[in-house]
């Protein structure tokens, strides 16, 4: 872990995720409450009025099935996201989910596609994919851990079942590994290790080769800080 990144919780971590479930249920709310239909402002595709739903479709559900299925791994990967990736959590959230509505609009069947499923791959594939690319021992166990509780998703970026926007899963799915890729180098990275040089490493040059100790100085250095010195014998007189 880079020595300027501290993991370290914050309430963010439960605020912002709780704030985006509760929006989503409020709304659907209202649409019971008044006998609203919220659809038409899903993504059209390859329509301009269709654009609309780049923006709004992330919080449009068709029932309280597909509110459940999005909001507790929407509530998870979000905190997820602040906690091990906070630099790059919002960017992804806001740009990711942006680009993962646009793609939906230029490839998607002529349907209303609505619902926070394109944000939910987004987030799964950006935690997955970074864990990997980082290298990191914590993050790939987060990796490890969100393939073991969402990795049936993958599934659903194909289309194997009748009724749900596979084209939007697959543009959020491969929006978040763009952006796991661009963002590779933020927050938590793999440090590489730096051996220290010691004395031991002097006694051999660049190419390993050994480097026998120069006598010669040492011999001629003893010799000037040697003390000489004299005797004189001497009779005594008595």
């Amino acid at each position: 872990m880079s020595e300027k990144y501290e993991l370290k919780f914050s309430d963010s971590m439960i605020v912002i995720p709780f704030v985006m479930v509760f929006v989503i249920w409020f709304i659907y709310w209202i649409e019971i409450k008044f006998g609203l239909n919220f659809n038409k402002y899903g993504v059209y595709p390859r329509s301009f009025v269709g654009l609309r739903g780049v923006f709004f479709s992330p919080f449009i559900h068709s029932g309280t099935s597909h509110l459940f299925n999005n909001s507790i791994p929407l509530f998870v990967l979000t905190s997820i996201m602040l906690y091990f990736y906070r630099e790059a959590a919002i960017r992804t959230l806001l740009y990711g989910g942006l680009i993962t509505g646009f793609m939906t609009w230029v490839i998607g069947r002529e349907s209303h596609h609505i619902g926070a499923s394109g944000i939910v791959y987004l987030l799964f594939s950006f935690v997955f994919f970074s864990g990997i690319l980082k290298k990191h021992f914590r993050l790939v166990a987060v990796s490890l851990v969100v393939i073991f509780l969402y990795g049936s998703m993958v599934w659903y970026v194909f289309p194997i079942k009748e009724g749900i926007s596979w084209e939007g899963h697959l543009s959020g799915f491969l929006v978040g590994l763009i952006l796991a890729i661009f963002y590779r180098k933020k927050g938590i990275v793999k440090e590489k290790f730096v051996f220290s040089r010691n004395e031991f490493d002097d006694m051999f040059d660049d190419e390993g080769n050994y480097i026998p100790p120069v006598v010669e100085e040492e011999e001629e250095l003893l010799d000037k800080e040697t003390i000489r010195y004299r005797y004189i014998y001497k009779e005594d007189s008595e």
